[in-house]
């Protein structure tokens, strides 16, 4: 039997299918499948540009670097797990160079939205003038 590695992303009024980046970030895709149902709160990244992100804090899952890049694209949900600034899940909706107030960083693509990626955008801008959005990652079900 195969394992899914098809994701639904509930954000605000938004639902998204993404695919996990298995053979890119086989460490930190398992660490995530451990977090399922996983919910949390997106905010507006301040430094990296058109992004929203989950700040963990100290949260030390112990994984290290994969697939790191500091220049993801839209659609790319990235996990950054510490070191020179704070634990955090990026959510990528347009631009971004990944950063900190501490200067550019790399982080773990592990997570690709491959449908209802026209709504990113809409996403990003209700987050930025509207403030935090629920947002519910899952395994999806079969009739998705």
């Amino acid at each position: 039997m195969t394992e899914n590695n098809t994701i639904l992303i509930t954000a605000g009024p938004y639902q998204f299918l993404a695919t996990l980046e298995s053979s890119a970030a086989p460490k930190t895709v398992s660490l995530f499948r451990t977090l399922l149902p996983y919910r949390q709160k997106l905010i507006h990244v301040r430094w990296s540009g058109e992004g929203l992100w989950i700040p963990l804090g100290e949260t030390d899952f112990g994984v290290s670097f994969e697939n790191h890049t500091a220049h993801p694209g839209s659609g790319d949900i990235l996990l950054y797990p510490g070191g020179i600034s704070e634990t955090e899940i990026l959510f990528c909706y347009g631009g971004v160079a990944f950063a900190s107030k501490m200067g550019p960083l790399a982080a773990n693509h592990f997570l690709t939205i491959t449908d209802g990626k026209e709504n990113l955008r809409s996403l990003g801008e209700l987050v930025l003038w509207n403030g935090a959005q629920d947002v519910l990652f899952e395994i999806a079900g079969e009739e998705m």
